[in-house]
């Protein structure tokens, strides 16, 4: 059976964030064998739609044995002969993440998540699905889910679907006079507890987000002036490449990465190690999900945190690029710093307090008014 919340989420993902028009071709994705009703609405859904269905499971425990015994020629052959050729062929892709363990992939060495990341993703993600489908992707609930959020699985559930199924139309209303002034700001800068980073954004393309690539969703992203970025910055708890970091410190110097602390430094440093572009940095963001309040390990909802920045090591986007190139791209999130535009503070904390600003505060897009 398949619930009333994920025939509205597959709805919404559908008509709203990709758009889904009559005899397109569409990817599903399902990643982890939880998640099976969302599939199946989707599912439904397109074909009443007369849109056309590619159905992929991909059982997250095998794709560890695969990525752990994966090398260059293994994935340069899964890219050419399978994946790439039928990515070539969607107009939409939808990725559903539902594996019940973030840390599956924790042992992978850094070669193999080279050569993953390398022959694999880039290629077939990041060049093909990223520039030229309509795409969105998305998190499932689950109990490991919850417990990484540190709530009851019932009342995770609950706020899981409040965050997804936000008022985005209220959102991109609300967050129009930002976009406003960031699009007139040279320098940004962030100081708060650990951070004290600046940078440039001058002519710099500024992106809204309101539910069309991500869900649940909530952030209006650039990327810096690549030489410009200077300081230190302090981020919260992330899993990336399956590998847990309580917390990671940078030092930036005229854009790259030049000292680093963390709680696990081996994996910081394997990961910083992976190219040219792995110091540098390919993106930055605000968070203004009213609904996400503290990191849950899971960048698709970490990212979202309202009062939240995120300054992304690795690869920009081509929507707003800056040049650099990476075969990684890890949405770092810093919450809770105070942001100045030219000089001029704008958020205090995780509250905006320019007039014109207070409608992305909590209260104003969760409230009536």
């Amino acid at each position: 059976m398949i619930s009333q919340n994920d025939q509205d989420l597959a709805t919404l993902i559908l008509e709203h964030s990709t758009k889904l028009q009559k005899g397109e071709n569409v990817m599903v994705q399902l990643i982890g064998l939880n998640g099976i009703s969302l599939l199946r609405a989707l599912v439904e859904q397109i074909r009443e739609k007369d849109a056309h269905p590619f159905v992929q499971i991909e059982d997250s425990e095998t794709q560890r044995i695969l990525i752990q015994n994966g090398d260059t020629n293994f994935w340069k052959n899964q890219a050419s002969v399978d994946q790439l050729p039928l990515m070539k062929q969607m107009d939409v892709f939808i990725g559903i993440r539902a594996a019940e363990n973030i840390y599956e992939n924790s042992l992978a060495s850094k070669e193999a998540n080279k050569a993953y990341s390398e022959h694999f993703l880039k290629p077939v993600h990041f060049d093909e699905r990223v520039n030229n489908t309509k795409w969105c992707i998305m998190r499932y609930p689950s109990p490991s889910f919850a417990m990484n959020a540190k709530l009851p699985t019932r009342e995770f559930t609950k706020f899981y679907y409040d965050a997804c199924l936000v008022d985005y139309a209220k959102l991109k209303t609300a967050m129009e006079p930002l976009e406003a002034r960031l699009r007139k700001t040279d320098i940004i800068h962030l100081k708060g507890e650990g951070t004290d980073i600046s940078f440039s954004v001058k002519g710099q393309n500024w992106v809204p987000c309101y539910g069309s690539h991500n869900i649940p969703d909530g952030e209006l992203f650039t990327s810096p002036v690549l030489e410009s970025v200077n300081g230190t910055i302090t981020y919260a708890p992330s899993v990336y490449q399956g590998k847990p970091f309580e917390f990671v410190k940078l030092v930036v110097e005229n854009g790259v990465v030049v000292d680093f602390d963390s709680s696990n430094n081996d994996a910081l440093k394997d990961i910083l190690d992976t190219d040219e572009g792995a110091r540098r940095f390919g993106e930055f963001s605000f968070g203004t999900n009213p609904v996400i309040e503290s990191p849950m390990y899971d960048i698709l909802f970490d990212e979202k945190i309202y009062g939240s920045n995120h300054l992304t090591l690795g690869k920009d986007y081509e929507i707003a690029p800056n040049g650099n190139s990476s075969n990684i791209h890890w949405d770092l999130v810093c919450i809770g710093a105070d942001v100045f535009l030219d000089g001029e503070l704008i958020r205090k904390g995780r509250e905006f307090v320019k007039d014109d600003l207070k409608g992305l505060n909590p209260d104003k897009l969760l409230g009536n008014s």
